[in-house]
């Protein structure tokens, strides 16, 4: 039977109440379930070292950020990570189809076999799901400060976001090939969804050591807003103004620094990104393809 800590942050309420009904279906079926709660992302990480060296399974009860945290130190000791989904945006487990319903989800983590995930390095970090640097980062700034539903605050920061904009000049580096162009953004991603269910890289598989990226080219603002809905459906990839590239690393300049964002949360600020692919360096509980 498999032994689960659950690491838990200071702004917990949300994962505190998601978790609940999971672990209680986990000591139903004999499962012991720790909870260790923390006050900053060093001593989170810790933690989590901690507990794959006992030999347990790290749990994240959180959104993307929680997970991208905890993911990090379970990949360098070489432990295992489970994810009960607890946030605004959930993109990583949307990727990976976890469930929603406490019986499912505990019925994963018992019995689901190790999947063994690629991750993103970036700046010294370890990202799961996708970086990006443009506009996107500017919005999801805005919207980590919102108190907005989920359903609401993307958009609104989206908005926001894009007015606010400078035309900003990018090169973009990928498997030998080098473009340079006016854009709004880059996206390179290991998950296919970002931004709360926009379905930015359709073709990106978390598994297969390559990372796809975006690169969503300067339009006029007026016609962007109507090119955003199209993401969730991965639609935007038809038009002109989109490109996309696939390689194990990419090194993005701009002709400014930005701000560098992976999983929902600021990485980087600078005017030279690299990202790279670490092949199957995360091991994670959760069904098969």
């Amino acid at each position: 039977m498999r032994s689960f800590t659950v690491i838990l942050g200071p702004a917990a309420r949300r994962g505190l109440s998601r978790l609940m009904p999971v672990a209680h279906e986990l000591r139903a079926a004999g499962a012991r379930v720790r909870v260790d709660y923390t006050q900053t992302v060093g001593q989170a990480r810790r933690a989590a070292t901690a507990v794959v060296r006992q030999g347990e399974i790290v749990v994240a009860a959180g959104g993307d950020g929680t997970i991208r945290l905890l993911a990090g130190a379970v990949a360098e000791a070489g432990g295992l990570l489970g994810v009960i989904p607890a946030g605004r945006g959930n993109d990583f487990a949307r990727q990976l189809r976890l469930p929603r319903s406490p019986v499912a989800l505990a019925d994963l983590l018992l019995h689901a076999p190790p999947r063994y995930l690629d991750v993103l390095r970036v700046a010294g970090q370890t990202v799961v799901g996708s970086v990006y640097t443009g506009v996107d980062a500017v919005a999801n700034d805005l919207a980590n400060r919102s108190r907005l539903p989920a359903s609401l605050v993307y958009p609104a920061a989206g908005l926001r976001a894009l007015l606010r904009w400078p035309r900003t000049q990018y090169r973009v580096s990928v498997a030998g090939h080098v473009t340079q162009v006016d854009a709004y953004t880059v996206v390179v991603a290991n998950c296919g969804y970002y931004g709360g269910g926009l379905h930015v890289a359709p073709t990106a598989q978390p598994d297969d050591g390559t990372l796809d990226v975006v690169v969503l080219g300067r339009t006029t603002k007026l016609l962007l807003p109507v090119a955003l809905p199209q993401l969730r459906t991965g639609r935007h990839l038809r038009r002109r103004q989109v490109t996309c590239y696939r390689g194990e690393s990419v090194t993005i300049h701009t002709d400014r620094p930005v701000t560098v964002y992976g999983d929902g949360d600021p990485v980087d600020r600078a005017d030279r990104i690299q990202v790279e692919v670490r092949r199957r360096a995360l091991g994670l509980l959760a069904w098969a393809p």
